[in-house]
């Protein structure tokens, strides 16, 4: 029977077969806060009070309010789907009864912040969970109703993030009852769930609810981790949205009552939004009032010099080709045309936030030069422009973390390129780019989660445990899962390989791919040139 008792009171989840051997518990659906609504609406979370009688945990539960991937309807012609009774998680076990405890990873997903869910569709958890530990994947506010920021008592700011430590209290908690080790958690999460790691890795909030983690894809150190300017922005939409009122009551009360959809925009293509275009969604640095906690302050990078939880150690890394989300989400032809008269568009917004417009336009030139030596037009420098959205979008900032990370000898880091190829590779998929990159498979941001997860919407089927594609499902799921159990990731000797540790000196790093090889420097030419800029006009956003 699965049915277990934890705090807040007794779930009945089901038994499960894994089409890759035995069978597993699984617990979908639990609340883990008070629905974040009305007046809690933009608050920190509050703990789920206990219920009585038995609790069905059999679906997962609503995701957040976000806009819909499909075409209106009359029945919702905004696009607007998920609710804001969205404080849910899941909990996946090989054994609730084990002999010992068992590792725990809990999942935090991405998507920008702004889109996304936990749920079975996009991470189910059956090729992770054949090697003995026990997964959790949760659900958190996501977008205005997330990561709005008055700077005031009322809307502070990070709400979304403040979801996941009490998601990650609520492990801490309640995992012993499904036969978790509450003292073995690791964290993981990609893309905004892999920023969300790292700021975990530097939150007063999160000491102690975690061992180990792994930030795929992102870092805190990416430029578009931290909303600027979030209180300037926010009565700007007030404005837009037809409040307009400076007075911080007023201004709550505007929002708290905001119908949904209102607060679930329509924006601009993701990478245009992250230029600085329209409002912004990340973290923010939290100002004080009272005795309340705040999740995240000061200068990220202040912060990350002076060092992430000790003891904790980390993989991070990236996928090949990461900036082919921006070629999904930007349109080309209009990206060059602006760029080609205003060089200053290529310049990240965290340097450009402190600099004249003389000054970003010098930066402008040398970034083209660097990468468009040729010129730069839609149809001739799609390879260059790959290049540059790779380094300025997301590898820069993840090597740049991964230095901080490494800067304290306790804290072991272990650095990676994600190079698999196979037909689970989703860019082609999805995002048609085969005009992009001709002569290999392209490696797109997101697409080492179809080596971890059984995604079921994208690739329902059962894999061939015999095909290359499972050994390299095998590989990443069993590094992954020693480093959960053991702090190694490579301590199984069938990998056929020893990952070393990186330092902000060697940068040794694991390609992970159709083989397992050992490099050093991760795109050094293009992090060489994006440290020269940074010493020049902001020295305090480099880790050495």
């Amino acid at each position: 029977m699965a049915q277990v008792e934890i705090e807040e009171g007794l779930l009945e989840g089901e038994i499960v077969d894994n089409d890759y051997g035995g069978q597993f518990y699984s617990f979908k659906g639990i609340p883990y806060a008070e629905p974040p609504v009305g007046d809690l609406r933009f608050k920190a979370p509050q703990p789920k009070q206990p219920w009585s009688g038995v609790r069905q945990a059999k679906e997962c539960g609503s995701i957040s309010c976000q806009k819909s991937m499909t075409p209106p309807t009359e029945d919702n012609p905004n696009l607007v789907v998920g609710s804001e009774d969205c404080l849910y998680i899941n909990v996946y076990s090989p054994e609730i009864t084990p002999g010992s405890p068992l590792p725990v990873m809990v999942w935090i997903h991405g998507g920008a912040f702004e889109t996304g869910c936990g749920n079975d569709w996009y991470y189910a958890p059956e090729l992770l969970i054949r090697h003995g530990v026990i997964i959790v994947t949760l659900n958190y506010r996501l977008g205005l109703l997330g990561f709005l920021c008055l700077d005031t008592e009322d809307i502070p700011g990070n709400a979304g993030l403040k979801d996941q430590v009490l998601a990650l209290k609520w492990v801490k908690k309640n995992i012993g009852s499904f036969g978790g080790d509450p003292e073995n958690i690791t964290i993981f999460g990609e893309s905004a769930g892999g920023c969300s790691v790292a700021f975990h890795l530097i939150s007063p909030m999160t000491k102690g609810l975690f061992k180990r983690a792994i930030a795929q894809s992102a870092s805190c150190a990416n430029y578009w981790s931290v909303a600027l300017e979030p209180r300037e922005k926010a009565l700007k939409l007030a404005r837009q949205l037809g409040c307009y009122s400076e007075d911080d009551k007023e201004l709550y009360e505007f929002f708290k009552t905001l119908p949904v959809d209102k607060l679930v925009p329509v924006k601009l293509p993701i990478y245009l939004a992250k230029k600085g275009y329209e409002l912004d969604i990340g973290a923010v640095s939290e100002k004080q009032f009272g005795d309340n906690e705040r999740f995240f302050y000061g200068d990220v990078y202040d912060v990350l010099r002076n060092g992430i939880h000790e003891g904790i150690d980390v993989i991070t890394g990236y996928t090949e080709d990461e900036g082919l989300l921006a070629f999904h989400n930007v349109k080309l032809d209009k990206m060059c045309e602006l760029s080609n008269e205003y060089p200053e568009f290529f310049v990240p917004r965290n340097i450009a936030y402190n600099l004249s417009l003389r000054e970003q336009f010098e930066i402008g030139r040398q970034i083209k030069n660097f990468y468009f030596s040729n010129g730069l037009n839609a149809n001739d420098n799609y390879v260059g422009l790959l290049r540059y959205l790779n380094m300025e979008m997301f590898v820069y900032g993840i090597v740049t973390g991964a230095k901080f990370f490494s800067s304290n000898n306790k804290n072991k880091v272990y650095f990676y390129k994600f190079t698999c190829k196979s037909e689970r590779n989703i860019a082609t998929h999805i995002f048609g780019t085969t005009e992009i990159i001709k002569d290999r498979i392209p490696v797109c941001h997101g697409d080492d989660l179809m080596y971890l997860f059984q995604g079921k919407l994208l690739f329902p089927d059962k894999i061939d445990m015999n095909c290359d594609t499972f050994k390299m499902i095998d590989n990443v799921t069993k590094m992954w899962t020693n480093f959960a159990k053991f702090g190694n990731p490579t301590i199984d000797e069938s990998l056929g390989v020893e990952w070393p540790t990186f330092d902000p000196e060697e940068q040794k790093y694991l390609e992970i791919g159709n083989q397992l090889m050992l490099g050093s420097g991760p795109e050094k030419e293009d992090v060489d040139f994006w440290d020269s800029i940074f010493k020049k006009y902001l020295p305090a956003h480099i880790a050495n």
